[in-house]
């Protein structure tokens, strides 16, 4: 809710709901696990007053140190050493079940402390997926001291120490990149807009169906890239 560049950007409205709404239709099949973890500095009463009355569980917690509040949010519902996390921003609307299942079919068959989508990538900007064991976050929890690595919430396992985690990537055959699909500026809520209107206003919408849109509205595309690039 205290986006400087968009402020109030998750509830913005988005095809009847809000954008934070409309993830949630997106991960429907996994509401029973959902924990929005918000801040505590007073801003985020529309987001728990969505929660309530969504029924989905919710967790105030630090507003700068947000590697304190997901690992708090973690003890305070009870996460064990051997509970999976999974790590969600609630600016992705276009987020995708499907390949989360795909990712955590992967996570539960091999032995990593972090697998990801968003290092080796080829899926489009705003379908970022991370997953990490509780301990793994623990570990990370414990041992952060600078203030980038408490901000960033994974960034202690993935870049400051990553010698010491096994880390994996999740790949797709196909290099879609390019494609930006997070919501950080208001030319990005344009083209999540037109995009979701081209989408048909659906909710439960594929992956490749998704792509489908992107062709077939390139000018929707463009939108995104100028922000990119105005931000390099």
């Amino acid at each position: 809710m205290g986006s400087t560049r968009l402020p109030g950007k998750v509830l913005l409205p988005l095809c009847g709901d809000t954008v934070l709404g409309v993830m949630l239709q997106r991960l429907s099949r996994f509401r029973d696990n959902i924990i929005i973890a918000t801040t505590n500095d007073g801003s985020e009463e529309a987001i728990v007053a969505l929660c309530r009355q969504s029924d989905i569980r919710c967790f105030q917690g630090d507003v700068d140190n947000v590697l304190k509040r997901y690992y708090d949010a973690a003890v305070h519902f009870g996460a064990q050493e051997g509970d999976t996390i999974v790590r969600l921003t609630s600016d992705c609307p276009f987020i995708d079940q499907e390949i989360l299942m795909q990712m955590l079919q992967q996570f539960y068959s091999s032995t990593y402390d972090y697998y990801s989508n968003i290092f080796e990538r080829s899926y489009p900007r705003g379908l970022d997926t991370e997953i990490f064991t509780f301990k793994t976050l623990e570990r990370a929890f414990c041992n952060a001291t600078t203030p980038f690595e408490k901000e960033h919430v994974t960034t202690y396992i993935h870049t400051t120490h990553h010698k010491i985690f096994k880390i994996g990537s999740f790949t797709d055959s196909h290099d879609n990149s390019k494609y930006r699909l997070t919501l950080d500026e208001a030319a990005d809520y344009e083209a999540i807009t037109l995009l979701y209107e081209q989408l048909g206003c659906q909710t439960d919408f594929s992956y490749a169906a998704l792509l489908q849109a992107l062709r077939d509205r390139p000018d929707i595309y463009e939108i995104n890239a100028y922000v990119e690039q105005k931000k390099r």
